[in-house]
């Protein structure tokens, strides 16, 4: 079942990597986000900036409802209607980035849940699960439904497949 992707965007050319799982299935069991991508395209994450030269390597159906920005981030797209996202600058001077990956963890998360297992895997969800710490961090602080507690976080938290809606 190993399908060949080859992808030519901004920034890959030439780049190729195969799906070796069914879509959405055989995660590590680690690993259990409660938003799959086409849901956080849909809910409005990272100003709606993110991977729109990239539609061509994933499903058709994941930006049917996305909210995509026509030019720069619009934090009005968001979720939450804040800007939660760092700069890529900050995330290659802090070594988050691999290089197969160069637009960071939701790009690998895309892959991943379309069926690409990859050797960087384990650090990437090892990321997710240290993340959980600003979940903790909401509900802590936050009534439950009060969306206007913490907004930053909890839309980074649906950055990172977290659905903070619910606490």
């Amino acid at each position: 079942m190993k399908k060949k992707i080859t992808v030519n965007d901004k920034m890959q050319k030439g780049y190729i990597y195969y799906l070796t799982e069914i879509k959405g299935k055989n995660f590590h069991s680690s690993f259990k986000p409660d938003l799959n991508p086409r849901e956080m395209l849909a809910l409005g994450v990272f100003g709606g900036v993110y991977m729109r030269d990239c539609q061509d390597e994933f499903p058709d159906t994941w930006w049917q409802e996305a909210k995509l920005a026509k030019d720069k981030a619009d934090k009005m797209i968001n979720f939450f209607k804040v800007n939660a996202s760092q700069d890529i600058k900050e995330w290659r001077k802090n070594n988050w980035i691999h290089p197969d990956d160069p637009r960071g963890w939701f790009q690998w998360y895309a892959r991943y849940y379309m069926g690409r297992r990859h050797e960087d895997d384990l650090r990437q969800i090892k990321r997710w699960r240290a993340f959980r710490r600003h979940l903790s961090a909401v509900k802590k602080n936050c009534l439950v439904g009060d969306w206007n507690c913490r907004p930053r976080q909890r839309q980074a938290l649906l950055h990172w497949a977290y659905d903070s809606r619910k606490i």
